[in-house]
């Protein structure tokens, strides 16, 4: 292979002919199962993450139900969750955190970590950088089958006898590290920590790869200040994952080893049931460092994949360069950064020290500034451009409206003297919704849409991306947008049944069980809009038009590859860059567009 690279002039034939010879004998285990080819793996990532993503949306409508209409029979929840967990078809209270549990955990990390960084990393890295391939393509296959692994456990754990588990899917002790303390803390809990055990590993074996990919295999003439904009965002999302995960799993094992080995990491001076445990010594707190220290950094693994991502989609639909190339770049090195010290901002009230908090509070509105600089790129770049609204392009748009959306929440929330008032309510459930799962899960679809002919060869049908974009946007604004309200209001999150409150504040009362009937009733709207994605999407791999080669007019690499998939991306030699990817509507060329390996004419300059 690196021979064909470097010179492909004498070798390129043999090559041809032994990619050509490859595919013929290629089984459908070895091509559709057991593949090592980065564009396959993107699109099982896909695949694994969607179906898991439909699991928990259906998860969240059970729920949102029981809060709207609390206590109220309804036959289908019996249905799927059986007499034992909806007696009466009424849900009951600690599978209704079991639901909450697991519905947190797969968005997070099956939908949004899997489904960004695992699918687009695959398929993007090596086709923007000019590569063949990824650096190891067996270990490429291993954290896909890792990834597949930890679904199913997932899964699988919702259907134990003793329930799924319970304690939120930041799963804190004591609840999580006391197999008595809750029917969802025995086996549910160890499936749950094994699962993310093997996520993990699947995570950091795909994180390395990417690095040492964009590292070292980039194209001759691919300099670092050349790459795109979304290889930049998932180098700096493959760094943070492989410094923060191994703390999750460190927190997850001594967790596992309170509840299995006797030992008191997170425990001490409990008592269950009347009985006095012999725990001493331990402390909660410590696994909420733990943990948060990754799950800060993890906010921006599931977000900077969207921005780097819709940052590629928004200066080609708008036929002109990204604004502030390297102000871009910056930014995102400068969130990767703070990302890592400003993990104590969700310990506010935790009893840490005010000196320590007020720190964290510095750092956490910092971390506003490089993310206000990209929204202000955004918007400049967007400003009098020639704008072709396609669905990519308006979940990019919409991707800019949720992140400033949420991001004024944040600041709130930051600010640790207001924070003590909100803390825990339904006013921090609408803020990270809205940054984190909205605008994640909108720069996945703008994604899709706009390498779906990339993927399949196909074209998906733009009035149904129009539907589902609109259906998607005002849904998801109608669900989360009362939900800071819900919270202003004094409604704690995780709670299964707010009608207690009708005993000292009638006012507040009627408003949190009002609003959350319009939530529940947007939540719905927008799960069965999410259908007409799915039809599109079938519909599209099977039956779609065939795909020209570069549909959108856009200058980077993977629209140099032929239309169907090839072994090694690129028949014969590598391409050989020459200018950076946002060369739109440049003065004094003939087309909007030039490619990153059209050479440059005498007298042009480089951006």
């Amino acid at each position: 292979m690196a021979v064909v690279a470097h010179e492909g002039h004498g070798h390129h034939d043999s090559h041809g002919d032994h990619g050509a010879h490859d595919h013929h004998e290629e089984g459908f285990v070895s091509k559709y199962i057991f593949s090592q080819d980065h564009k396959m793996i993107g699109k099982q990532f896909l695949m694994t993450a969607v179906f898991m993503g439909i699991i928990a949306m259906l998860l969240s409508i059970l729920f949102r139900i029981q809060l709207a209409w609390p206590g109220e029979s309804q036959d289908f929840l019996s249905f799927f969750l059986g007499e034992t967990w909806a007696p009466g078809g009424v849900l009951k209270e600690d599978m209704y955190l079991g639901l909450v549990t697991i519905h947190g955990t797969i968005m997070v990390f099956f939908l949004l970590t899997g489904g960004l960084s695992g699918t687009f990393s695959n398929l993007l890295i090596p086709l923007q950088l000019g590569a063949r391939d990824m650096a190891s393509g067996f270990l490429n296959m291993l954290s896909y089958w890792f990834f597949f692994l930890s679904s199913i456990i997932m899964v699988v754990s919702l259907f134990v006898e003793s329930g799924p588990a319970m304690a939120g899917w930041t799963i804190y002790p004591p609840l999580s590290a006391l197999p008595q303390a809750i029917s969802g803390s025995g086996t549910g809990m160890t499936l749950w920590l094994v699962s993310m055990t093997i996520f993990i590993a699947s995570s950091l074996i795909g994180s390395l790869n990417y690095i040492v990919t964009i590292l070292n295999l980039r194209t001759k003439g691919m300099k670092m200040t050349r790459m795109p904009l979304t290889i930049w965002a998932f180098f700096v999302t493959a760094i943070l994952g492989v410094l923060s995960f191994p703390v999750l799993l460190s927190a997850a094992l001594l967790l596992m080893m309170d509840r299995l080995a006797g030992t008191s990491f997170y425990l001490s001076d409990i008592i269950v049931g009347g009985e006095m445990l012999t725990n001493h010594g331990g402390s909660p707190i410590l696994y909420q460092h733990l943990f948060w220290f990754l799950g800060h950094p993890e906010v921006y693994i599931v977000l900077l994949p969207a921005l780097g991502l819709s940052s590629e989609i928004i200066s080609t639909n708008s036929r002109k360069p990204i604004f502030g190339y390297r102000a871009m770049i910056l930014s995102i090195l400068a969130i990767g950064f703070l990302s890592f010290i400003v993990w104590g901002h969700h310990m506010f009230v935790t009893g840490m020290n005010p000196f320590i908090g007020s720190v964290f509070v510095f750092t956490t509105l910092l971390i506003a500034i490089p993310s206000a600089v990209k929204v202000f790129n955004y918007l400049t770049t967007l400003w009098r451009g020639s704008l072709i609204l396609t669905p990519a392009m308006l979940f990019a748009i919409g991707l800019v409206s949720t992140f400033i959306t949420g991001g004024v929440t944040g600041i709130i929330l930051a600010d640790s003297a207001l924070d003590i008032s909100v803390h825990d309510t339904y006013f921090v459930v609408a803020h990270f919704h809205i940054v984190m799962g909205m605008s994640a899960v909108f720069g996945m679809f703008a994604g899709v849409y706009h390498w779906f002919p990339k993927m399949y060869g196909k074209m998906m049908n733009t009035r149904l991306g129009y539907a589902h974009f609109w259906i998607t946007i005002v849904g998801a604004y109608g669900v989360f947008f009362p939900m800071h309200f819900v919270g202003l209001a004094g409604a704690p999150r995780r709670y299964y049944d707010y009608s207690v409150y009708n005993e000292f504040d009638t006012n507040a009362f009627e408003m949190i069980m009002d609003l959350n009937v319009i939530v529940t009733v947007f939540a719905i709207i927008a799960a069965l809009g999410q259908f007409l994605f799915l039809f599109n999407f079938f519909y599209s791999i099977a039956r779609g038009p065939k795909a020209p080669q570069n549909p959108w007019n856009s200058n980077t690499l993977e629209w140099t590859t032929p239309v169907e998939h090839i072994h090694g991306n690129w028949p014969g030699e590598l391409p050989t860059v020459h200018r950076w990817p946002y060369d739109y509507s440049k003065p004094g060329a003939e087309n909007d567009f030039i490619p990153q390996n059209v050479p440059l004419k005498d007298g042009e300059v480089d951006h």
